[in-house]
């Protein structure tokens, strides 16, 4: 079954999610232009989601997703943040930054029974999480008002357990991906794989629509996924240069350099394996430190030298989230792009 009968979308395409980057404008746009837009809400209050859906639903009566994370909040530790801090105080004196006023804080939480009566109201028609599925009691709320459920699968063992645990589609998230990795079943970054030697496999092995994902930016890249049997595929990079997007000025400068070729797994901007395009921080202290503590408590250390290298007017501790295919990057409205990416322009 094609996404475009699953979700009563014209278009079969999915604009990924992109905390950080996007608010409900980039979802209303895709939507509008048949295409599934998606509003991030895991580093969203209840009320301000609450907002932003209420602008999604007074903007278009097309459908739309609303994205959550299902990680396990760590306990903190003590020490590895203090040795975390440690690493960083060379950069803390660089920028004149008192490391002993730096507040500490997740930034990111999971979907949770208060999030789940936040959107229950405006029973949005999809819901897609990032990191498997929330506990079955929150996801039996979810589809009880008849939302379809989507997640990520980055492995064929991964696709399984999802379908068995209740999704209604797999993404299967390539290598290529920018932003998070959805990788839940592993820490074995050697699991994953490329979109095109992914989808295949999961595709042969479930039962319900796969979605393609990773490095996909043109018409020609989502021709190949839905001919190799995916039932849409799900973009994200191409997107952050649409007006419609909050993407920052450091980072929209980055994406259209020769650096944007050049991107890696990190774990350094928020504790848990992210592809973005390699800059200063990366270089020098290494992208997969293990040092960084557990997802998502490494941000609260780094946001400090974010904030003050981009007030003049650089990214290097900036996360610069971009998948390995940024030449589909293109400032252009989102719904002209969405129809692009389709074949329809």
């Amino acid at each position: 079954m094609s996404i475009t009968e699953l979700f009563g979308i014209d278009l079969p395409i999915i604009q990924a999610p992109m905390a950080g980057v996007q608010g409900s404008a980039l979802a209303i746009a895709v939507s509008r232009a048949g295409g599934l837009g998606s509003l991030p809400g895991a580093m969203l209050t209840a009320d301000t989601l609450a907002r932003e859906i209420t602008a999604i639903r007074a903007a278009t009566d097309r459908p739309f997703n609303v994205n959550f994370f299902c990680h396990t909040p760590p306990v903190p530790d003590a020490k590895r943040e203090a040795a975390w801090r440690s690493a960083l105080l060379p950069y803390y004196r660089e920028f004149g930054i008192d490391p002993q006023g730096i507040a500490s804080g997740p930034g990111r939480s999971p979907f949770s029974a208060e999030l789940a009566e936040a959107i229950a109201p405006f029973r949005p028609p999809v819901v897609s999480f990032h990191f498997g599925l929330p506990a079955p009691e929150l996801l039996a709320h979810v589809k009880g008002w008849g939302a379809r459920v989507l997640s990520s699968a980055t492995t064929v063992e991964e696709a399984l357990w999802l379908e068995a645990h209740g999704a209604d589609a797999i993404i299967a998230q390539g290598l290529e991906a920018g932003g998070h990795r959805g990788i839940f079943l592993t820490d074995d970054l050697s699991t994953q794989t490329g979109t095109f030697a992914l989808l295949p496999r999961i595709v042969s092995a479930v039962r319900i629509p796969v979605i393609a994902a990773g490095g996909i930016a043109d018409a020609t890249g989502v021709a190949a996924a839905l001919a190799l049997g995916a039932a849409g595929v799900q973009v994200g990079t191409a997107y952050m240069l649409c007006p419609e997007a909050t993407t920052s000025p450091v980072h929209r400068a980055a994406l259209q350099s020769p650096e944007a070729g050049h991107t890696a797994l990190t774990r350094l901007f928020t504790g848990r394996p992210a592809r973005g395009i390699v800059n200063r921080f990366m270089r020098e202290i290494g992208p997969l430190n293990p040092l960084a503590p557990a997802f998502p408590l490494a941000t609260a250390a780094v946001a400090p030298l974010r904030a003050a290298a981009e007030s003049q007017g650089n990214a290097d501790f900036s996360p610069l989230w971009c998948g390995q295919n940024p030449l589909g990057c293109r400032n252009i409205g989102a719904g002209e792009l969405t129809r692009a990416l389709a074949g329809k322009v």
